[in-house]
């Protein structure tokens, strides 16, 4: 019977981590879809993966808040160590194999975990309730629907609360057991929360108690592997996804923008024609901008596929408090469903086949980029390091250099600056004249 049951376990074992893993190429492949950028290594990148990604830096403009979440982040995180055991004891038929080599050690790491899963089921529950009673305003935001985005936050949220309580339940159970010596239940000493949950097994037989313990431990370990493969297709990617996001963010100043060097060329060469080369004429013209997935770069995709749906670029953007169309969330959004939507493209017809449809009007309208400041505002708020601005900006670009799509009011403007390099209707040689009155 022992051997039937490793043999299932290691069947469970292989399959998660195959369909875990085919979805880990799909997404990789998506987001390889995106141009080149180039990263350089600097210490300061691993301080953005400490502050930001485990930190939860900017989530403390709202210290209680932070403070659940980060519980439940790290506390997550940090208790899924466990399963490294759990692992090998289903492997190897064991039980608590660390236990008997680590004595005291061990009592105090299970001890931690029982505290933080007990932070992340409380946690959870609040979150729940905030959620779906409270209802945040951020977190009801229209772009997210009534369907699918905030159902996949209850799920997520219900799925902790069963893990972690499958988690104590298994604990407390086994507590019970070894009290009383029964098999292979060897006294590994008491644990904080457990042992004052254990008392209330004592009426129990001992058949039932393990098939309590037995039942929570196979539960568990299953509902690890499915919210794991739930995990891709969820949100909360960014469990996985903020510490490689952290990591690659730009380090240049916030506030400055990527000049497109085609359109600086252009402008010296206006500027300085004796520098214009002999072939200029047969030059490829290259794409101004982005209209696709494909024209943006790989970090762009990188930070749609890390999006926590949070809304708090949303609430900071000052054009969506003014009632206009655009939010910065959705742009995120509708990244990566469109890159959902060429995946799913590629792997139907063994390459990416053109669909006749694109990220820019397709997705996002033109309405929601001009409304678009260019503020900031939603870089600073997001708690990950996403920057929703660089990929609006693009598809400006596109709209005004490829299409000459933007407000009537802007053409004067640009008349002006390819006639007299600059904003203004004056003339180079009159630039200075106000001078002469003052």
């Amino acid at each position: 019977m022992q051997i039937v049951q490793q043999i299932l376990f290691l069947l469970l074992v292989i399959a998660a981590v195959w369909i875990f893993t085919k979805k880990v190429f799909f997404i990789r492949k998506n987001i390889a879809l995106g141009r080149d950028e180039n990263v350089t290594p600097s210490p300061e990148r691993w301080r953005n993966v400490l502050l930001m990604a485990f930190g939860q830096k900017r989530m403390f403009d709202k210290p209680l808040v932070a403070l659940l979440h980060l519980a439940v982040y790290a506390g997550f995180i940090i208790i899924n160590v466990e399963i490294l055991e759990i692992i090998l004891d289903g492997l190897f038929g064991t039980h608590r194999l660390f236990a008997p080599s680590l004595h005291n050690v061990y009592t105090f790491v299970i001890d931690f975990f029982e505290v933080l899963a007990f932070l992340v089921l409380a946690a959870c529950v609040i979150f729940l309730l905030r959620r779906n009673l409270v209802k945040v305003p951020r977190l009801n935001k229209g772009e997210l629907g009534g369907g699918w985005p905030r159902k996949d936050a209850n799920i997520i949220l219900t799925f902790e609360i069963v893990l972690m309580t499958l988690f104590l339940l298994m604990n407390s159970a086994d507590r019970a057991l070894q009290l009383r010596e029964y098999g292979h239940y060897h006294n590994v000493g008491p644990f904080w929360i457990s042992s004052n949950v254990a008392p209330l097994f004592q009426n129990l037989s001992t058949e039932t108690l393990v098939g309590i313990e037995r039942g929570a431990w196979w539960l568990h370990i299953i509902g690890i592997f499915v919210f794991l493969n739930y995990l891709p297709y969820s949100k909360h990617l960014h469990i996985i996804l903020a510490f490689p996001n952290t990591y690659y963010a730009r380090l240049k100043p916030q506030a400055q923008m990527v000049n497109m060097p085609e359109i600086q060329r252009e402008v010296l060469y206006a500027m300085q024609p004796e520098t214009i080369p002999a072939d200029a004429a047969q030059e490829e013209h290259k794409r101004f901008g982005a209209k696709d997935v494909s024209d943006l770069s790989w970090k762009n995709l990188l930070d749609a596929y890390t999006c926590t749906e949070c809304g708090r670029c949303t609430q900071q953007c000052p054009a969506n408090q003014t009632g206009k169309k655009l939010s910065p969330r959705k742009i995120m959004m509708d990244t990566r469903d469109r890159m959902e939507e060429i995946g799913a493209n590629r792997e139907k017809n063994g390459s990416v086949q053109e669909d006749g449809k694109s990220l820019l009007h397709d997705y996002i309208t033109t309405e929601e980029l001009w409304a678009c400041t260019s503020c900031q505002a939603c870089v600073q708020a997001c708690p990950v390091l996403i920057d929703p601005l660089n990929i609006i900006n693009q598809l400006k670009r596109y709209l005004a250099l490829e299409e000459s799509n933007q407000p009537a009011e802007w053409n004067g403007m640009y008349s002006n600056v390819e006639n007299n390099f600059a904003p203004w209707k004056f003339s180079p040689d009159e630039r200075d004249a106000w001078t002469a009155d003052v």
